[in-house]
């Protein structure tokens, strides 16, 4: 009978902890999708211009780049289990909070928890699975599958309740993120504070440590925008109706979903680097095909491609990297808040572009960080043969 502990090659003590792991990327993914799906209407509940919808995905992705770093450091100060249930209610006061008030400051710290919530399960996730699967390019695109899942999930919820009222959608997120926090306090996460290992605080000085993380910076540049500004180019350029633009955030996450898997089978019969590079030029052609083709069969076809192209490109650059690295809280956070960056910057971007030149033009100028990425790429494939 097929056991997935097995498969990842997960002791039988530490199987427990990895399922609870998955559940709480999980609901970061649910999480992730639903600021996209219920931006439209909350913008113009609160009367939010373009501008200042992009300065709150930004804000997302601060709080997002202060948690990475900082739950690297605090487990040595509290332990996993504590800061990890410290900082992860981010995700819970945020989403009520955003709910309660349309004060431009309050929102603008509502967003940062929420992003300080996200950045604290992706370091920790990330962590655990690369110290607890001996097959770890399979393990971590699970773990990136289970967040595709509630990535994919959230924007239905959103739909349900919308016509009711969209705040009903980030209350029922944060329940579910309550509960996953509570199950990792209970038989979960260690109490015990972290010990750092010598050498373990300084800065890697590896060249493609920096070629992996830019990678994941322009790769970020591009996913951050689009779960934070697709509903809305969808709706505000005119190609679909509402409930048409919404669900095609989670047609997007499913192929990530599917394309996970997929990444999680091959990626252990494949160069990775290989891998890395065709997935990004499908990702490139197929958005810019997104963006400029006017037929609606078109458009969806490249959506979905799209969301096929981008699924591996994360998980699998991150599971080149060094183990000294991806075992370590510090060189992930490091790696993963560096990255972040991206994500803070591109989604104001396309905010003040799209206040000048339409949401069209906002939209299009993530095809500049994809193709910077895709050169990347090719310098890390290129090395690899060397």
């Amino acid at each position: 009978m097929f056991s997935l502990g097995s498969f990842l090659g997960v002791q039988k003590e530490k199987r427990s902890l990895l399922y609870r792991i998955y559940l709480a990327f999980f609901a970061s993914g649910a999480m992730s999708t639903l600021l996209g799906a219920i931006l439209p209407e909350m913008g113009a509940s609160y009367n939010l211009d373009y501008a200042y919808r992009g300065v709150l995905l930004s804000a997302h992705q601060i709080g997002n780049l202060f948690a990475v770093i900082a739950s690297g450091f605090i487990p040595y100060i509290i332990g996993r289990k504590w800061s990890t249930f410290t900082l992860g209610l981010g995700i819970v006061l945020g989403l009520v909070l955003m709910t309660v008030t349309g004060n431009p400051f309050l929102l603008f710290i509502a967003f940062a928890l929420t992003g300080i919530g996200r950045g604290t399960m992706s370091n920790i996730t990330n962590v655990v699975v690369g110290e607890s699967a001996s097959n770890k390019a399979a393990g971590l695109n699970l773990l990136h599958a289970s967040f595709a899942v509630g990535a994919f999930l959230s924007p239905f919820i959103a739909i349900a309740v919308i016509p009711s009222s969209w705040r009903f959608a980030p209350v029922i997120i944060a329940l579910l993120m309550l509960v996953t926090l509570l199950l990792l306090i209970f038989r979960g996460l260690s109490s015990e504070r972290v010990h750092k290992e010598k050498g373990e605080g300084t800065i890697p000085r590896s060249f493609t440590f920096w070629l992996n993380t830019f990678i994941m910076f322009f790769y970020l540049c591009g996913e951050a925008s689009l779960m934070g500004w697709l509903v809305t180019y969808f709706q505000d350029a005119g190609i679909f109706p509402d409930s048409v633009s919404t669900a095609m955030q989670s047609f997007l996450w499913i192929m990530i979903l599917l394309g996970r898997l997929g990444c999680a089978v091959i990626s252990s019969h494949t160069n990775k680097n290989v891998l890395i590079l065709i997935l990004g030029l499908m990702m490139t052609g197929f958005f810019i095909l997104m963006i400029t083709a006017s037929d609606p069969v078109v458009i969806v076809l490249a959506v979905l491609l799209v969301g096929l192209s981008m699924s591996g490109i994360y998980p699998t650059t991150l599971s080149t990297m060094e183990e000294r690295y991806t075992s370590s809280t510090v060189a992930t956070g490091l790696c993963i808040g560096t990255a972040t960056v991206g994500a803070i910057i591109m989604p104001s971007v396309i905010g003040a572009v799209a206040e000048t030149a339409g949401i069209e033009g906002g939209i299009a100028t993530i095809s500049i960080a994809l193709l910077l990425m895709v050169v990347l790429m090719i310098i890390k494939l290129f090395l690899s043969r060397r």
